[in-house]
């Protein structure tokens, strides 16, 4: 269903963004105007041995998208793999700041990475531990109007408070099932309201707290049905307080009423290819020709484990990190839509 009227909301799939520049999206974060950081990392052929014939390729992707398809253009990459000054090994999170200053969590070298929002690289902090302000395994990362850093410490089971220069202000949550507790916990978002939700991987929900840590309420139980998650990676939320959680192993996105009603499912809609997916395609004939044998293309359309998501307040759109198949997928969320009236 490309437009989902439901409880008072209207979700319009929009299209696809993916192809050569998006290889394999876990992360995604927005910049000035049209620009969106998206953090990749995949396996790459890097030789004809046997024994080694994939290396991981991680980077953050800068594109400029707009808000019909094809209008959007790569700008460039940064971040590459290593672990030297600049480079990610196994990247997790991606946030910006007020600056537009770009903040990505390393799980493999528990650190902090921040460049400027031309790639530039600035600075970066963490260590391996579980004492406060070290990390083991920092997914997600969110912040705040006031630039405070909200990171997901995710096998210390627990979110850790900084500024945006590192100082440690706070931490909560400890390993468990009962409320305020997590279990491996990934994704993370802040509301205008400075409330922070946080996916529980493990437990199999959405929490949310106050900015000091106060539990406030759950989000979603175990399951494939409605309102139902499984290994939930990442939450994002509107202006509206409306909640967005990436149902990883469901495939799809839950969408909750600040509530924590359940609303909608979006399951992917992209009927038409992204603009270098079809390039990519049309390059090869054989590639075309399988393509038209097939039974439905429909499989094709729909999310495969999507990790990562972001709310676009100034386009009133959401933006899905569909990593299995290697693109964003945009829902509008309009205002103004008004349903046609037919006389049949």
């Amino acid at each position: 269903m490309l437009t989902q009227t439901v409880a008072g909301r209207v979700f319009d799939y929009s299209h696809a963004v993916g192809g050569q520049h998006l290889p394999q999206p876990v992360g995604v974060a927005l910049g000035d105007g049209d620009v969106v950081y998206t953090l990749c990392r995949q396996y790459e052929s890097v030789s004809n041995v046997p024994w080694n014939r994939t290396a991981i390729a991680a980077k953050v992707s800068t594109c400029t998208i707009g808000t019909v398809p094809g209008d959007e253009a790569f700008v460039k990459d940064f971040g590459k793999y290593g672990d030297a000054d600049g480079e990610v090994i196994w990247p997790a999170g991606i946030a910006t700041d007020s600056q537009r200053n770009v903040y990505v969590t390393d799980e493999w070298l528990n650190r902090v990475s921040i460049f400027d929002k031309d790639g530039t690289f600035l600075n970066l902090w963490g260590s391996s531990g579980d004492g406060d302000g070290e990390f083991n395994r920092p997914s997600g990362i969110a912040i705040d109007r006031a630039d405070n850093l909200y990171i997901v410490d995710s096998l210390n089971h627990r979110v850790q408070k900084f500024t945006k220069d590192g100082a440690f202000l706070a931490k909560w949550g400890s390993f468990g099932d009962q409320e305020g507790e997590l279990n491996s916990p990934w994704g993370i978002a802040v509301d205008t309201q400075s409330d922070v939700y946080v996916a529980d991987h493990k437990n199999h929900r959405m929490q949310r707290f106050t900015a000091d840590g106060t539990f406030v309420a759950i989000y979603g139980s175990y399951g494939s049905g409605k309102g139902e998650l499984h290994r939930p990676t990442d939450v994002a939320v509107d202006p509206d307080g409306d909640v967005y959680v990436c149902d990883w192993v469901n495939n799809r996105v839950q969408v909750f009423a600040p509530d924590g009603q359940f609303i909608t499912s979006l399951i992917g809609d992209a009927q038409q290819l992204a603009k270098w997916h079809q390039q990519t395609v049309d390059a090869n004939a054989d590639v075309i020709k399988a393509r038209r044998r097939v039974y439905t293309l429909e499989p094709e359309w729909r999310f495969m484990m999507p990790t990562a998501l972001v709310f676009d307040a100034d386009k009133s759109r959401l933006l899905v990190a569909d990593t299995q198949r290697g693109r964003l997928q945009i829902y509008n969320k309009p205002k103004d839509y008004i349903e046609p009236q037919f006389n049949l």
